[in-house]
């Protein structure tokens, strides 16, 4: 197999007296999407939230391409490849929708606010940026300030800006949480598009079981912050402890 993209090593939190997550190892790999599965406050989040920079580690370590990130912060870890969706919204609302992506696409091409920046074209930046409004069906609100999209919108324009970033992981956290049913299929599609192209390392947060089934290659269960299960998605659905800590609750709606 390849080289992992993605790896934790006994990846720790503490909050106090509680551990919300204990010693956590796994490694993830270009070409696959794995779901992250688990009860409500099985700690799932707060992975997430390691890995991509949002909380420290209190121990353990977060590797990308070999390389130990766990030091750094959100910010770094975004400019080396670690893109997330659905964390607190870091889009701009005065600014239109256009502009949102724009800033993205200008971040992925590296020109900043520097000097020469007017050279690199104009056009080049909005036609880019277009290609992922239209990507993610937004291209009629492209001159929609932020601040008037609806909350399904706003999560669309999020992935928007994540494909303008191209980053080598990918994460999205319950990405269809809050939209409307006319909207989830749009989501949901360009997830599939991005696994079909068998070139990004996709992690995926869901309660939905539906969505689980239809989109991952493996998924990993925690519970009280533990990795509890981890492997193809029949055998870690069929598992007995998967049934008691997480499939034999209620479903989400």
């Amino acid at each position: 197999m390849t080289t992992p993209s993605l790896s934790t090593r006994d990846l720790t939190i503490r909050f106090g007296g509680h551990v919300a997550v204990n010693q956590v190892s796994a490694d993830f790999y270009p070409g696959t999407l794995t779901v992250i599965v688990g009860p409500n406050g099985a700690g799932k989040t707060t992975y997430f939230n390691l890995i991509s920079g949002q909380l420290p580690a209190s121990s353990g370590s977060v590797h990308l391409d070999g390389v130990d990130i766990t030091r750094h912060g959100a910010a770094k870890r975004t400019t080396m490849g670690i893109g997330r969706a659905f964390q607190l919204t870091n889009l701009f609302p005065n600014l239109t929708v256009i502009e949102n992506v724009r800033l993205a696409v200008q971040s992925r091409a590296r020109i900043g606010m520097n000097m020469f920046s007017v050279w690199f074209s104009h056009s080049e930046l909005i036609s880019r940026a277009e290609h992922y409004l239209e990507r993610v069906a937004l291209a009629d609100r492209r001159d929609t300030k932020v601040a008037a999209l609806s909350h399904g919108d706003k999560r669309k324009l999020e992935v928007a800006i994540l494909l303008a970033l191209e980053p080598e992981v990918m994460m999205f956290d319950e990405p269809t949480a809050g939209m409307s049913v006319d909207e989830v299929p749009v989501v949901l599609d360009l997830i599939h598009q991005v696994k079909a192209e068998r070139s990004k390392t996709v992690l995926l947060v869901e309660h939905k079981m539906d969505v689980v089934r239809s989109l991952a290659d493996r998924i990993i269960v925690l519970h009280n912050g533990t990795l509890v299960a981890d492997g193809n998605p029949a055998e870690v659905m069929a598992s007995a402890i998967v049934q008691e800590a997480y499939l034999g609750a209620p479903e989400h709606a």
